[in-house]
This record gives structure tokens, sequence and C-alpha cells, in this order.
């Protein structure tokens, strides 16, 4: 009989199931590695389709594999607790995703003349992590076309399908108003049937995440195996190696033993067990001699508005195949890029937007304010007809002060120290300014009123480096310090870039499985 799976001695322990513990560990896993995968959630039903929600009982959130506590967020010294977009099953938070993979510029990683870097540029710039991007697109499978702006290769992408009657009118529009659309580098296989999952889990294999693309592969070499619903306390050890995972399991405490550990558990999380995994050795946590873990957390900006078509334009049903990056380094400023996010501003989105504008409005203390935009939402929904949703993801800076938090007294509490910078906020205002302009002459509606932080875009918490004294990581991503521990998350990164961090994330995380792997050699 096989010892149980607390009981194996692995080659490598990966905390986490999402885009980078998932993709890290399929490499490590068909390279022929023993490979154990740490969950918190369940492994789950396979043909779930359930999507976030706003379950509040912790038991029923896990369950759908959702993160079961809320997030205590301290944004500008305002107190707040609500549920994030996380998730807390096999996966991760990857299985709820739109599916958008977009790769960034070279300006993101590389410190260049007329574009300074916001933090020097990164320690693997442009050139070096360019292979990984395309291992990784041919990896989850991207479809899309090439962004008729960029100056580089495109990277490795599959035929998108056809663009619907809604899209290719929004697209001759835009392109009529001097923008350059293209389709957006999305990892579904859209096929006849395609269910478009996206915000919601995929009971197929044709949407590529951190489970369809990483766990479930790599489980199937034979080489690696899940411990789901483990709740990790803390890393122990001591000097400059991990020798052991803490774990709750069914109600007993286990550790688990490997000869490397990757921390794959998402830029709040990871962090938050750093500092929880404080001992003698380790008096301010674990790989925490900078004083730098969880600091530096960066969110992106969401600037939500709603386009509507060209009149007489069929309605095909909500778009996530549009992007552009007319706007991504504008007038002197880092911004980024604008996307469709497969949502249509029907009434009942017109009616949710214009009461939270409301709201924060000096109206807000009107009776009867959710009355007050029924009517206006009304006449839009059937004047205007349905619009589509954009979003511009605003590029963040990294502050020190910016910080995922730990009370040793909760030590399993989720909780973000946060303020919005005078330069951020400036930004911000330039930002809806240039989204104004670049759609005129197209019926568009800004539909946030003030800044909304992309709780679902955590990075920066545990930032690579050269440099020990400003850094968590060195360029390998493994921790200053400790020898035997990877980082394979957003928590990695020194700067948010202007697109959304998933593709970053698996490019990241094939590089680090190599490092492994050439360190074993």
């Amino acid at each position: 009989m096989s010892p149980p799976l607390t009981e194996t001695r692995w080659d490598v322990i990966v905390i986490g199931t999402g885009i980078g513990g998932g993709t890290l560990g399929r490499a490590l896993a068909e390279a022929g590695r023993k490979v154990l995968f740490i969950e918190r959630g369940p492994a789950g039903q396979r043909a779930a389709r359930n999507g976030l929600s706003e379950v509040f009982v912790p038991e029923a959130r896990l369950a759908r594999g959702l993160w079961p506590e809320p997030l205590h967020a301290r944004v500008n010294g305002v107190e707040s607790r609500f549920f994030a977009p996380l998730g807390a099953g096999l996966g991760g938070s990857s299985v709820f995703y739109a599916a958008t993979l977009e790769r960034p510029e070279r300006h993101d990683l590389d410190d260049l003349p007329g574009l300074p870097h916001p933090a020097g540029g990164w320690p693997v710039g442009f050139d070096a992590m360019r292979p990984w991007y395309d291992r990784a697109s041919a990896l989850y499978r991207l479809h899309g076309s090439a962004d008729p702006l960029s100056s580089e290769p495109a990277p490795i992408l599959r035929p998108p399908p056809p663009f619907t009657a809604t899209e290719t009118g929004l697209m001759r529009a835009m392109q009529a108003g001097g923008l350059h659309p293209y389709y957006a580098h999305t990892a579904i296989d859209r096929g006849a049937d395609c269910l478009n999952c996206l915000g919601t889990k995929c009971p197929r294999p044709c949407k590529m995440d951190g489970r369809s693309a990483g766990v479930e592969p790599a489980l199937a070499t034979g080489n690696a195996a899940l411990l789901d619903r483990a709740e990790v306390t803390r890393l122990i050890g001591g000097g400059d190696r991990v020798e052991g995972v803490e774990l709750r399991l069914d109600g007993a405490t286990h550790v688990v033993r490997a000869g490397t550990y990757v921390l794959a558990a998402g830029a709040l999380n990871s962090p938050r067990l750093l500092l929880a995994s404080a001992c003698e050795a380790w008096p301010e946590g674990a790989a925490n001699g900078s004083g730098q873990v969880g600091r530096n957390l960066m969110f992106h900006l969401n600037e939500i508005f709603a386009l509507w078509p060209p009149r007489g334009t069929s309605d095909s049903g909500a778009t996530k195949a549009i992007a552009l990056r007319d706007l991504y380094h504008a007038q002197g400023r880092r911004m980024g890029m604008v996307q469709a996010m497969g949502i249509r501003a029907s009434y009942g989105e017109i009616t949710f937007y214009l009461t939270q504008m409301l709201a924060r409005s000096r109206l807000r203390a009107v009776p009867g304010l959710g009355q007050l935009s029924r009517l206006p939402a009304a006449l839009a929904a059937k004047v205007l007809g349905h619009a589509q949703i954009f979003v511009g993801l605003l590029e963040d800076l990294p502050y020190p002060e910016n910080r995922v938090t730990h009370d040793p007294a909760q030590p399993h509490r989720l909780s973000v120290d946060y303020r919005l910078h005078p330069e951020l906020l400036e930004r911000r205002r330039a930002f809806r300014r240039a989204i104004f302009r670049a759609f005129k002459g197209q019926r568009r509606l800004l539909l946030g009123h003030g800044p909304e932080l992309n709780f679902g875009h955590p990075s920066g918490t545990l930032r690579f480096g050269t440099d020990p004294a400003r850094s968590v990581l060195d360029p390998d991503c493994r921790a200053h310090g400790l020898r035997n521990l990877r980082v394979a998350d957003a928590s990695f990164m020194p700067s948010s870039m202007g697109v959304n961090p998933s593709l970053t994330i698996a490019a990241n995380a094939l590089r680090v499985a190599g490092s492994i792997l050439e360190e074993d050699r």
C-alpha cells in the first residue's frame, strides 16, 4: 500500500493551483518530478458551472470554489469588508476568470529612453521573457489577432472565430474614428457549442485555466498528486531552508515535506503565509529579511464605460472579442489597454451604475434614492438599445506603504492597507478624458464615478530583484535567504503593467520551473 500523501517525501510541493501553481506543477510533472499540489478548497465537480457570488456562509462559498472569508480592506483610511473575486478550489481564481491573456509591451518590463520604468525595469527583461510568453501562449491555446500598433512580433496565436454582427459594427466604428482594435487574446477554444464561460467555471476542457491547462494534465502524467481541502497554516524551517509545510486537514495538523517549495497562493495569500511563518529563526516572517514581504501592493484601476454599436446593427449578444492599445501609453503617461468585458449594458446594468453614482454623490441622503435611477435607466435602455461594456485597465504603481497586513492574533485573515496616491488619481482623470475623446462620434457613457480598484488583479507583494535589501525574491523567483523556496504567482511582479496579469504569471511560472529543473541537473 502506498503511503498517504502527507507521509510521502516529494520533489516539489506547490501551494496553490491557480495559473502560476498549475502551470509550474505541470511543467515539473511532465519532466518527471514528483509534485504535490496543496489546495485549500475542494477539487469540486468537473461539470460545475457556478460563478462568483455573494453567498455569505463560509462552508457554502468553499463548496463553490470561492474564498470563504471576506477581504478586510483599509483604503484611504476607510475600513470595509467584502468578498473579493478570489477562488479557493482546483484552479484557484483562474476558473472564474474571463480568459484574457495579453502579452505586455516592452516598456512594461524594460527601462527605455523616453519611457522610464517606475521600478527601474524588471531584472528579467522583455527579450528574456519573450520565449516564455510564446510557450505560455501555446500551452494556453491563445486565440486572437495581432495588435496593429505593436512593433514586436505577435505572440503565438490561433485563428479566432469570425466576428459577430455586433463586433463587426463596433470594429468598423472604431476604425473609422482612427482607433486600432484587434481580436483580443483569449484562452477559450470557441467551438460551435461553446458555452462562453466568462466569469464562471467551464464544465468542459475548452477554457484554459490553472485547472485545465495545469493541474489536470499534471495529474495525468502519474507524477503529481492533489491534496485538496487542506489549509496551509505556515512554513516551518530555520536558517536558509524551508523544512516543511504545516497544514490542517480533516481537523488534524500535518506536516508535508519536499526538496523544493513553491508558493503560488496569490499575491494576497502568499505574503500572508510568509508573515504567519514567523519563528525564532525568522522573527519577521519567512523570507522577510528585507522587511518587504507584503509591501508594494498594486491593483489595476477599472474605468468602465458603455459603448453602443452603430444604429441598425443586429444584436448578437455580449462580446469579449475586442481590445485596443491606442491609450496604452498616451500623453507621456502610463495608462493601459481597453477591452470588452463580455457584458451588455441593458436596463439592469444601467440602473446599477446610476444607483452607484448617485450613492457617491451629494444626493445620497435623499429618500428613495434607488427610485431616482430607474426612469433614466429605462429611457437609456429603450432609446439606445443594448450597449457593450468595455473597461480600461489603468496601471497601478508600487508604493511600499500599500501592503498586505498581518495580525498574529488573527493569522488566517486576509487584509490590506492601501492609499490612492495623488499621481494615480491624476492619471485616472487623464485616462477618463482620453477614453471619452478616443470614442468621439460613437455613443458612449462613462459608468464609473469614484476610483474602482480591481481586486481581482493584485500583484507586487513579493517583488523580485537583484538587491536583497529592496526585494523579496531573486531574478529566478527564489526567496532571498531561503535556498529552496520559490514563488510563482503575481506577487513577484515589480510593476502591474497595463494588461491583465494572467499570461505573465503563466510565462514566469514556466521560466521558474525551467530554473528548478536546471538547478537539479
